[in-house]
């Protein structure tokens, strides 16, 4: 099965080469033809089909690339047409992409048949169903790039896109994919995702650009490109070491020949469109609303260990949405539990939860005398400093907001620059993976760091907020422990929660 599937993709390399470019094949290209045919004239290889009619898209395929060349084969037809005609080869169940996969190779061999068209399988797939591309495997992207292919027909023709899909946010999410699978070094998914972007006629983006810049760094001296680990079964790479080069690099080496061929066509009619950019990421304010609600009923149960960091999360988002009174009950339980706190109490919590449950204080005119000294006591000591750590800055800039530090004091003590965190397109590519595991609270750090890198508006950041707020309990609280046990429950929700909060409270962006 695999070497028949490898034969296929090599003879359909070639057979894309004969549609999408004028020129006659060259050497490469006609060695590659002559190999095929010597293969697919074996009674060993063709009469396999009559054997095996659930792989008739194996032969057909590569009969279809020997038609393309203009080495029709009336023996090898026959066959292939005997096996579509039988009554199962092309009838038993595929899911949409598989099915559009059939209904394009019976085209490309001029094979008759009643099955569905290309416009009556495509609303099914998951392409044209607007995916959240964070929890997208490698299965769902692979469906994906192949959809687009066989609904261009390799980017020869235009589909009929079903009612509500919209082609720029079809290509928004391919630049998406790109994202995510450059960060994961994974040329193969690079190499496929690059050629759909081809396809629909984006030529000249960045993220195209891109995309070319990786496949050229990964590229060995002669010419082969690595495929991604686990591609190729083990006991398939075992003993010769050229046998071995070839099974995990030949696939990924058409792909990435494919998008060259797919670049230089003059063939491909699909014009990239105009698209509007994509709105900011919104979230419900109502959504904030009732969470802000939770916290403020379980942190006043909870000693100020928990306590706080749910209070001074949810004056963070109260504030936000532009009502501050909504964290009150909380925000006095705990100013007046710890009016004579010990200073290595708020000193334990670090400035970011007591830097915001103070702001929240001051909004509403509550005091508590032992936070008060211990503020003024860290701006004193601060404003004797001649410079902090760069990780410090937004700790000096929170006693600026709070009136203890000048503006410009605060400027001159953070002057050094800050050290350079990870990148957005690194921070995005964790984010499958922490839904994978369902790490709630890393998400929403993620999406904190996306947001502050500028990318709000992304649709990676969209999809990870669209993840979060639909983890959302009726009660308000954040997250679906998957235990039984109360106190479990219910810390795992109040850590999540103020997480999430805080990181939705960061968009700035609110509807109702």
């Amino acid at each position: 099965m695999f070497t028949r599937k490898a034969l296929l993709e090599t003879a359909f390399l070639v057979g894309l080469r004969a549609r999408l470019d004028p020129d006659p094949l060259d050497g490469d290209y006609a060695l590659l033809m002559r190999q095929v045919q010597d293969i697919t004239s074996r009674p060993s290889y063709r009469e396999l089909i009559a054997r095996d009619e659930a792989a008739l898209l194996l032969y057909a395929g590569t009969y279809a690339a020997l038609k393309l060349c203009g080495h029709d084969d009336p023996q090898f037809r026959h066959i292939i047409q005997q096996a579509s005609a039988g009554g199962y080869a092309t009838v038993f169940e595929r899911i949409p992409y598989r099915q559009l996969d059939l209904l394009h190779t019976l085209e490309m061999c001029q094979i008759g048949n009643s099955l569905p068209t290309v416009d009556q399988v495509l609303p099914l797939t998951l392409l044209c169903n607007r995916p959240n591309v964070t929890k997208l495997a490698d299965r769902d992207i692979y469906a994906i790039t192949h959809t687009v292919f066989y609904a261009t027909d390799f980017g020869l023709r235009e589909p009929r896109w079903p009612v509500g899909t919209s082609l720029g946010e079809i290509v928004e999410l391919l630049e998406a994919l790109l994202v995510l699978t450059r960060a994961r070094k994974d040329a193969d998914l690079v190499g496929e995702v690059l050629c759909c972007l081809l396809c629909l006629g984006v030529k000249e983006a960045d993220s195209v650009g891109q995309a070319w810049d990786f496949l050229a760094s990964v590229q060995e001296k002669d010419g082969r490109v690595n495929g991604p680990p686990g591609i190729v079964h083990t006991q398939i790479t075992e003993g010769d070491s050229d046998y071995q080069s070839w099974a995990t690099g030949y696939h990924t080496t058409i792909v990435a020949a494919l998008a060259g061929i797919l670049h230089r066509s003059p063939r491909t009619c699909n014009p990239q469109r105009a698209v509007a950019p994509p709105g900011p990421c919104t979230v419900p304010t109502d959504t904030i609303h009732r969470a802000v609600e939770w916290l403020c009923r379980t942190s006043v149960h909870h000693p100020p260990e928990t306590g706080l960091p749910a209070a001074a999360a949810s004056a963070y988002g109260a504030t936000a949405i532009g009502d501050p009174r909504l964290a009150r009950p909380a925000l006095v339980h705990f100013a007046t539990e710890l009016t004579d706190a010990d200073q290595g109490l708020w000193q334990k919590h670090g400035m970011e939860i007591v830097g915001e449950f103070a702001a929240g204080l001051r909004t509403l005119g509550i005091t508590c005398p032992s936070l008060d000294r211990f503020l003024k006591a860290i701006s004193d000591i601060i404003s004797s400093l001649t410079e902090v750590p760069p990780q410090a800055a937004a700790n000096v800039h929170r006693l600026t907001g709070l009136g203890l530090l000048a503006p410009e004091r605060a400027t001159a003590l953070t002057a050094r620059k800050t050290p350079q965190s990870n990148s957005p397109e690194q921070n995005a590519s964790l984010l499958p993976g922490l839904i994978k595991t369902y790490d709630l609270s890393r998400i929403a750090s993620v999406v904190r760091d996306l947001v502050t890198a500028g990318w709000g508006e992304h649709r990676i950041t969209r999809d990870a907020v669209a993840f979060l707020t639909a983890q959302q309990n009726p009660n308000g609280a954040f997250g679906y422990p998957a235990r039984d046990d109360l106190a479990t429950r219910d810390r795992a929700q109040l850590s999540w929660t103020q997480s999430i909060v805080t990181a939705l409270a960061e968009l700035g962006n609110f509807n109702s």
